[in-house]
């Protein structure tokens, strides 16, 4: 039996187009899986979008839609988003799903028979895009600590989860569990933040508005936005339902990843309530930073919002992931420009890459007519200093992959193409043909080519049509060599044909037109 996978988005809220933001998270996520598949894992992905709460039955009204015909709209929006994007997820689960609404309800009923949840009144300081109540103490300057918009004060009937029962549990699995949370520091933001001043127990209905799964045995309250939108992870899987095959086979999730501004809810609540549900917790939880701009995030006011679509038309899919997923460090804000992002494409794609591929076919079409017999050995002074090079790269890549340090893990593949294309100017292939020392030659090609051969495959995950493109090109056809099990090996390929005449991967922008053109559509709906 394989071994499973289980990685998760958040559930994205609905309230507007979604920006680059929101792809990173996706990207991240889809790479993941594609990169555990290749590892012959049997793995499952969610999605999907949290429907409910006072947020989006305003932005429904501000539309001229009904609440469901709303979400409706936004589901399918960002399903097609998703398809342009080639993300490969499994399920995608929305709050407004009658199968999540029922479990949530079950849920619910078990803390509250547990005595988990209590019935009380709330007065407190509100944010209605955040969804949160704050104390005094933990505002930034009289404003939300998540999102820095203005609160209002609120009072009304509520229930409350008993998360004071569950503190001293938390940070016992936080000392016992230390790559739980990734990064670590995020772990000490929450205890010194949040937990250690004391825990408050959360508000997890409300009264004052009807868009939302109501409480059974109470049904004017509204089951809160938290506890109804983390459970999602559950019920896409089946939870507490007739057929609860997925969760047993899925769960606990092996990857949850998140964005910074809901770190508090995965870190804290989510955890809780899955030891309140005597359940396992997920294995990892990795939080990333932002994709800022240069004059700080990304806002329409400012304009200077930037869409995936315009970068994918214009550029492709696979140099959108590249740029996302290469710029954003998971543990600092990246920053978002237009010349940043010619500079990667222009420089990483185009100079390193595609030029290596386009001048290694070019070499065995013009030497060898277009053919690889088989490995050589190591016959130039350089052959095993780069094989090293490449088993160290690697292993470096794998060890940084596995602590989800996905831009450094990228930068290591990166370090490769490089490594591979001054491996050109050592061996001087030009020369040796002119000097007939063709078993140099048919070395330093072997070699060019299984580079080439396992940088298709360390890339696959992140920029798969470029992966089988270069394997394509390279004349890599037995499946045997395309697995991630074949990185192992230098001395497999045989008799191979490469394409006769290669086509660029990636053709070089002008830089002064293409950073006019991002520009100009930054914030274009």
């Amino acid at each position: 039996m394989k071994e499973t996978f289980y990685v998760t988005t958040p559930i994205y809220y609905p309230s507007g187009r979604f920006h680059i933001g929101t792809s990173y998270t996706t990207v991240l996520a889809d790479s993941l899986k594609r990169l555990n598949e290749l590892k012959g894992k049997d793995c499952y992905m969610l999605t999907g979008t949290d429907e409910h709460g006072q947020k989006i039955e305003t932005v429904a009204e501000k539309n001229g839609l009904k609440p469901k015909e709303y979400v409706d709209k936004m589901a399918d929006m960002a399903k097609e988003l998703w398809k342009k994007m080639d993300i490969q997820y499994d399920d995608f689960i929305r709050t407004t799903d009658e199968r999540h609404e029922k479990i949530v309800q079950k849920i619910f009923q078990i803390f509250l028979d547990k005595g988990d949840i209590y019935k009380g009144e709330y007065e407190g300081l509100y944010c209605i895009p955040c969804e949160t109540y704050f104390t005094k103490t933990q505002l930034i300057d009289g404003k939300c600590p998540d999102c820095g918009r203005e609160v209002v004060p609120m009072k009304e009937e509520a229930y409350f989860f008993n998360m004071k029962k569950y503190a001293d549990k938390l940070l016992k699995y936080y000392d016992e569990h230390p790559d739980f949370i990734k990064p670590e520091f995020r772990k000490n933001e929450m205890i010194n933040n949040f937990i250690k001043p004391g825990l408050e127990d959360l508000c997890v209905t409300r009264t004052s508005f009807d868009w939302g799964i109501k409480v059974p045995s109470d049904p004017k309250h509204v089951i809160y936005v938290w506890l109804d939108a983390l459970t999602n992870y559950l019920t896409a899987l089946g939870y507490l339902s007739d057929d609860d095959s997925l969760f047993e086979k899925y769960w606990p999730a092996d990857v949850q990843v998140i964005g910074k501004d809901i770190a508090r809810f995965h870190l804290i609540y989510w955890p809780i309530f899955l030891m309140a549900l005597d359940l396992p917790l997920p294995k990892h939880i990795v939080v990333h930073n932002w994709i800022m701009m240069k004059d700080g995030k990304m806002s329409k006011s400012k304009g200077n919002v930037i869409y995936p679509e315009t970068l994918i038309d214009r550029y492709g899919l696979d140099a959108t992931k590249y740029f996302l997923l290469r710029e954003v460090p998971v543990a600092q804000d990246g920053i978002f420009s237009p010349e940043a992002f010619v500079e990667r494409y222009n420089f990483d794609l185009c100079n390193d890459l595609s030029n290596l591929l386009n001048r290694t076919v070019s070499m065995v079409n013009k030497y060898f007519q277009g053919k690889v017999e088989g490995y050589t050995g190591c016959i130039n002074d350089v052959d095993k200093e780069l094989e090293e090079f490449c088993i160290t790269q690697i292993n470096k890549f794998n060890e940084l992959i596995d602590n989800f340090e996905i831009a450094n893990s990228l930068q290591e593949i990166w370090n490769l193409i490089a490594r591979t294309n001054k491996y050109i100017d050592e061996t001087s292939p030009w020369i040796l043909a002119k000097n007939d020392e063709t078993e140099k030659l048919k070395s330093c090609i072997y070699h060019l080519i299984e580079n080439l051969r396992k940088i298709a495959i360390l890339i696959k995950p992140f920029m798969n049509e470029t992966a089988e493109n270069i394997l394509n090109q390279i004349g890599i056809k037995d499946e045997n060599l395309k697995t991630w099990e074949s990185l192992n090996y230098y001395d497999k390929i045989k008799d191979i044909k490469v394409i006769e005449k290669g086509e660029p991967i990636f053709m070089r922008l002008n830089q002064e037109e293409e950073i006019e053109y991002l520009k100009k559509n930054m914030n274009q709906n």
